[in-house]
């Protein structure tokens, strides 16, 4: 069910649609997803989707993994056309297979009937609908859902089709069904359609977590989040997780486009974000654009303390903490290496131990060895070297007795003549 894709799969896959693993033998990441996608393939078989489903060893074939724009181990991509989709979503089966569904198929689903229309209204928690006929607002709208594709449908519909509680100043219409009830699509006050439906492909509140944190970051809302314990029923729990609830639906009107709102369970991912300890539960709002983060100064009691921090933030006086500049960015080296050493002795003490230890403890001798050599080693070898010197002339000349002996000697080997002469001086001398 899986296919390892060629050298030449570019231009071989014609019109064929594939959804493509790209990974690196040794990524752990891949590793873990490996028995998920080979669910996936099975699955998109089983289903008798026109989708292929295959892998590729982007170490191996770099350049056609550098030409799909291929960054990171393992990356996910839906290849149609001349056309190439990310996936960014949770690594599950589930959602792998509803994106490549959703992007494979048109981009423009019709619903032909209120049955129909009823019928993805309840399998989908946002819905965008367009309706009318042809007009340059579709062909924006078309040109949007070849973009955020990825992320969620688009639909169209005629008027009769929509809920009979569904009133719309004019045709044609882009709506979005949500939250209970609908929004209707104003050019004048939301700018540009793409961005409109950028911000509004979200529930106006979230369970958050990683990696809807990231996809949030691309609407450009400033995140108020309540970081509670989901196992922790206490008052303050529950509190703070409906204040924040209440806020985005009696709001709405209010901060809906600045604004993202939701819960979290647990604070270990965002104390990894904010490189900071956050005592739970507690609310935190993020601005994911630049890293910055606004905490309460005061306790949140109720929906109206919440409503005045919020207008804080908007107005700028509530101070900012965090940010992308320099000093934060050293902190963050810091913090993540800090955090690499913590997980690696506290998943397996003896492979830290070594992979730390071990060159720490060849720096550590070599530091002292440098710290304890001798300074006066130089001098020591020149005086060792004068002596050895002296002593080969001492030998060569012998000691001051066997001089003496050796002059008696030669004395003695004068003549008779010779004797009485120098004897002769030496009275002449006297």
């Amino acid at each position: 069910f899986i296919f390892f894709l060629p050298p030449r799969f570019k231009e071989n896959r014609k019109d064929d649609i594939w959804l493509v693993d790209f990974y690196a033998p040794w990524c752990g990441h891949c590793k873990k997803l490996e028995p998920v996608w080979n669910e996936v393939g099975i699955e998109m078989e089983r289903m008798g989707s026109p989708v292929k489903v295959g892998k590729m060893d982007a170490t191996s074939f770099s350049s056609i993994a550098s030409e799909f724009g291929v960054r990171g181990y393992p990356t996910i991509k839906l290849l149609k056309g001349d056309l190439a989709y990310n996936y960014r979503g949770p690594r599950t089966k589930d959602d792998i297979i509803e994106f490549a569904n959703r992007v494979a198929g048109p981009l423009i689903r019709p619903l032909p009937s209120q049955h129909m229309f009823e019928h993805v209204q309840k399998r989908h928690r946002v819905l965008f609908v367009y309706v009318g006929g042809e007009s340059p607002l579709k062909e924006k709208y078309i040109d949007v859902a070849s973009e955020l594709i990825v992320y969620t449908y688009f639909f169209s519909a005629s008027e009769n089709v929509l809920p009979k509680y569904v009133t719309l100043p004019e045709l044609p219409a882009v709506v979005v069904f949500k939250d209970g009830t609908y929004f209707v699509y104003d050019e004048y006050e939301d700018g540009d359609l793409s961005s409109w439906i950028n911000r509004e492909r979200f529930q106006g509140y979230l369970n958050v977590d990683g990696f809807t944190l990231y996809e949030l970051g691309d609407t450009g809302k400033l995140v108020a989040i309540a970081v509670i314990d989901d196992k922790n029923s206490s008052v303050e729990h529950t509190r703070l997780k409906s204040i924040i609830q209440e806020v985005a639906r009696d709001y709405r009107d209010n901060f809906h486009r600045d604004f993202q709102f939701g819960h979290m369970d647990g604070n270990d991912y965002i104390n990894s974000l904010l490189m900071d300890e956050l005592t739970i539960p507690t609310i935190v709002v993020l601005n994911t654009s630049n890293q910055q983060y606004f905490l309460p100064d005061r306790h949140i009691e109720n929906t109206k303390d919440m409503v005045k921090f919020i207008n804080n933030i908007l107005d700028g006086t509530a101070e900012a903490q965090g940010g992308d500049g320099l000093l934060q960015r050293i902190k963050r080296v810091i913090y993540d290496a800090k955090s690499t050493v913590m997980s690696v002795f506290k998943s397996s003490p003896l492979l830290g131990c070594f992979l730390f230890g071990l060159p720490l403890g060849v720096i550590s001798i070599m530091c002292y060895g440098i710290c304890t050599a001798d300074p006066d080693g130089g001098v020591d070898e020149q005086d060792t070297a004068k002596k050895e010197s002296s002593d080969r002339e001492l030998t060569d000349e012998g000691t001051e007795e066997e001089q003496e002996e050796e002059k008696s000697g030669r004395d003695t080997e004068l003549s008779d003549d010779e004797l009485q002469q120098k004897d002769l001086m030496e009275k002449k001398k006297d």
